[in-house]
């Protein structure tokens, strides 16, 4: 019997989407904005189109992000999403309708997992497969997971932070944090507005986290000063002044304490056989958010356990619902259908 449909993994995140295609890999890596036109609510662009038009967008068109904490906030949105995903890798014209893997954050509940299916139902999938992602970065990196040790991995996207422990195919421990990349930004946001009576943008903001963003102190020579723009809340008018990396770190330190509390909430829950494996191979990080800079140096400075990126850290989760859609029988007990 041969199989024509498609077979797709989709890794829908908070700041960035990518969609896997069975056979090619990764085909597609997209921002999750959408800009909806308010006239007759037609999606007018997603991905990095509709990412340009952020903050810049006339009274008749609203881009906004229709995920937010790594679940589904804008029903509507998030499906017109996933139909303008399958179509770009499909084809608008799909004879065989594909068959869809979504990863979800761990501690989603059943209400929010069974939003994702339907809106992937509703796009044109002829069966949607749901598979925890922590699960699934732990697959994209590599892990073997169906061994009996156990393996630790932190996945820290835009929207969320999960760490669990993984051991013979399935989640043993797991916390899900919503605290991820766009409160590291909200924080830099709120500090240079308290500081300097700045207002910046999310680019600005997201420019400022990667070019001077570090977990921890760095060292006098490494110290680096970026040059941001706004618009000054007091007098209303376009303004621009300089902020150093150390300024950053400090401002951010509150958000990355909360995401090691995440850590060391399942370091804790963690049967003592599985803690002594994971003292052995350290933490795996994956997730954008991941890559800050020092990020691995300070949970390994918080929890005393060794920390290290994974090989591809952003695509991790995208990968690994790839692998699981492609070996879904090795996998199945631990992806739900419908």
């Amino acid at each position: 019997m041969f199989n024509f449909s498609k077979r797709i993994g989709i890794d829908l995140g908070t700041a960035n989407s990518l969609v896997y295609l069975a056979g090619a890999g990764i085909v597609l890596n997209e921002p999750t904005v959408v800009a909806i036109s308010t006239d007759d609510n037609k999606v007018l662009a997603v991905g990095n189109e509709a990412k340009e038009m952020l903050g810049r967008t006339p009274g008749n068109i609203t881009a906004s992000r229709p995920m937010r904490d790594g679940v589904i906030a804008d029903y509507v949105i998030t499906e017109a999403m996933i139909r303008f995903f399958l179509d770009k890798v499909c084809g608008s014209s799909r004879l065989f309708k594909p068959e869809v893997m979504v990863c979800a954050p761990a501690g989603v509940t059943s209400v929010e997992k069974r939003a994702i299916l339907d809106a992937t139902l509703s796009a044109g999938a002829k069966t949607a497969f749901l598979i925890d992602e922590p699960l699934a970065a732990a697959i994209g990196a590599r892990i073997p997971i169906a061994n009996a040790s156990g393996n630790m991995i932190v996945d820290i996207g835009g929207g969320t932070t999960e760490a669990a422990v993984i051991c013979l195919g399935g989640v043993v421990v797991h916390s899900s944090v919503r605290v991820g990349g766009n409160k590291i930004d909200e924080a830099i946001q709120i500090y240079v507005r308290k500081k300097y009576n700045l207002i910046i943008g999310e680019r600005m903001t997201e420019e400022i986290k990667i070019k001077a963003g570090s977990a921890m102190p760095q060292k006098p020579n490494e110290i680096t000063k970026i040059e941001v723009r706004g618009r000054d809340s007091v007098t209303g008018l376009p303004k621009s002044i300089e902020v150093s990396s150390e300024e950053i770190t400090l401002a951010i330190h509150e958000i990355l304490l909360k995401i090691i509390g995440a850590i060391k909430g399942v370091l804790e829950q963690t049967p003592p056989e599985l803690a002594s494996d994971i003292i052995d191979k350290g933490i795996i990080m994956s997730g954008g958010t991941s890559l800050l800079r020092n990020l691995d140096r300070f949970v390994t400075e918080q929890t005393g356990v060794p920390a290290a990126l994974a090989e591809d850290p952003l695509l991790c989760v995208a990968l690994g619902t790839g692998t699981a859609l492609e070996n879904l029988d090795l996998y199945k007990r631990s992806v739900s259908k419908r």
